[in-house]
């Protein structure tokens, strides 16, 4: 959706949160803690900032934020009953909502020692999201952001998930336009000045297909491959993208 200049200062804000929450809840992250005890971490963060849990109850989810564990790529739901270990890769998705306006931003980190390709995982996921945020330009097409993202992640080895995709943003949490991380360049809807956008890659260490466990939520490769989730919610500019989560660590 377009920003106006009303909704500027509370969207700014719904999404300051959500980006200092999530970089906050880094040092949380360690072997023997539990899921549960992250998100609870994370509601207290968001509403000392004056923010709600934007996903908590949205189409009936039941956690306050997404955490999702090595094979899960997104959705996953936090627990008293399971406990992050060394070796894992974490991802984290956060969402705000500040008077009426939404920001949304994800980041996965590793915990202690993990595998090489794992590394590199993060890595390549991380310079996938910077260049499909690159353009994100008034005149191009979703199909520019799609195209860079998955071109990057291909020449490096992994794949991107095709049955999700990122997503207009602003007083509703999720909202017109569709931003997929596969598709050819110069196709898709154009991008104008101020519209808002979450644009976030998921990449799978081995192939692209995913499932629905039982839960009804949580996405996971179907190989057993690890995945890997960022995202930052933007506006598009005139000659450069503006990022207003601020949430993805260099």
């Amino acid at each position: 959706m377009i920003i106006t200049t009303r909704e500027r200062d509370d969207f700014s804000r719904a999404c300051t949160i959500a980006g200092t929450v999530l970089r906050s809840l880094q040092p949380v992250i360690q072997a023997g803690v539990l899921t549960g005890d992250i998100a609870r971490e994370a509601e207290r963060l968001i509403e000392k900032e004056g923010g709600t849990a934007a996903f908590k109850g949205y189409r009936g989810f039941p956690g306050t934020i997404c955490i999702s564990l090595n094979e899960e790529v997104v959705h996953g739901i936090p627990s008293k009953q399971r406990t992050v270990k060394e070796g894992d890769l974490v991802s984290l998705d956060v969402g705000v909502r500040y008077n009426r306006m939404y920001g949304d931003c994800a980041a996965t980190f590793p915990v202690g020692r993990i595998r090489d390709r794992h590394l590199v995982l993060l890595d390549v996921t991380r310079q996938a999201l910077k260049a499909g945020i690159a353009k994100a330009v008034a005149g191009n097409r979703t199909g520019d952001i799609a195209a860079a993202i998955q071109g990057y992640v291909e020449a490096n080895g992994f794949s991107v998930v095709r049955d999700l995709a990122g997503h207009g943003i602003g007083s509703r949490l999720h909202d017109y336009p569709e931003i997929p991380n596969f598709g050819m360049a110069g196709r898709g809807d154009l991008l104008v000045e101020n519209m808002a956008l979450a644009v976030e890659p998921m990449v799978n260490e081995l192939a692209y297909p995913v499932k629905v466990l039982s839960d009804g939520w949580t996405i996971v490769t179907r190989d057993g491959g690890y995945s890997c989730h960022f995202e930052e919610t933007i506006l598009v500019g005139r000659e450069q993208p503006l990022i207003l989560t601020g949430a993805v660590p260099e």
